[in-house]
């Protein structure tokens, strides 16, 4: 009975995607937009105080729906990929593990010299039409 149920549950899931999946929609035009690239180092000790690094700041004149983009390079190859809502203040976060401790040994996934691009987009503001 019990498997029969989370066979139900797995099928519903299929189904019915979470709301999660389905994509935001955009509240300004694609044309209205323009993306900023912000480029900045990032290094991970040896031995990090904690498990988890963070990439946050802020997005100027955010556009409405738009996510902020995060990519991860070291020594301008690709290691990390996410992105992050940003909050009606304009402020974004992104956690992401950089250690796992496993059986009492501590594995480093980052460590090291980082470059991070943030690619915030804003809306363009010279889009609006001329004032007299």
């Amino acid at each position: 009975m019990l498997s029969m149920m989370a066979l139900t549950i797995l099928v519903a899931g299929l189904v019915f995607p979470a709301q999660a999946m389905i994509p935001t929609q955009n509240l300004v035009p694609e044309s209205d937009v323009v993306m900023q690239k912000t480029v900045i180092p990032m290094n991970i000790p040896p031995s990090p105080k904690l498990p988890f690094g963070c990439v946050w700041g802020t997005v100027q004149n955010a556009a409405p729906g738009y996510p902020v983009d995060i990519e991860i390079y070291k020594n301008n190859k690709p290691v990390y990929f996410a992105q992050a809502n940003v909050t009606s203040d304009g402020s974004y976060q992104k956690y992401f593990r950089v250690a796992n401790t496993i059986n009492g040994h501590v594995y480093n996934i980052f460590e090291g010299d980082y470059t991070v691009e943030i690619f915030k987009y804003v809306v363009n503001s010279t889009s609006s039409g001329t004032q007299t």
